[in-house]
């Protein structure tokens, strides 16, 4: 399975994996699955590590780099067919981060893994619910 982690799924699965629901568990620890990051998590990351909504130990470059050494995933570069269709989809979604996350899932075809019951409910991309 082509998986790309959703923000907080990637973040659980570093920090807190009870967290997450069984068969994302099952999934990330399955060997021949390919794990993918946008770039827009790690920038969501350090803006909810800035206003104190999640903890890093340490500066959060080094924690970065101990998290993609200890956890290794494919870039999903954040291109202009996902800028486009970020705003082709999920119009009324507020959030534009959730758009540039189920957009570059449909970009790269990739299942998204993801507790968010917006984006699950929205049925716009493939998603592994995690709880």
């Amino acid at each position: 399975m082509r998986l790309l982690l959703d923000t907080h799924v990637w973040f659980w699965s570093l920090t807190e994996p009870k967290r997450l629901g069984r068969r994302v568990r099952a999934e990330l620890a399955r060997s021949g699955n390919e794990f993918w990051l946008s770039p827009i998590s790690v920038w969501e990351l350090l803006a909810l590590s800035g206003k104190g909504r999640i903890r890093l130990v340490g500066e959060p470059r080094v924690w970065l780099s101990e998290a993609f050494a200890r956890a290794p995933v494919a870039e999903a570069v954040l291109n202009h067919e996902v800028a486009m269709r970020s705003r082709e989809i999920m119009p009324a979604h507020a959030d534009p981060a959730d758009r540039f996350l189920v957009a570059t899932a449909l970009t790269y075809d990739l299942t998204l893994a993801t507790a968010d019951r917006a984006i699950i409910d929205a049925r716009v991309c493939p998603t592994l619910a995690s709880g």
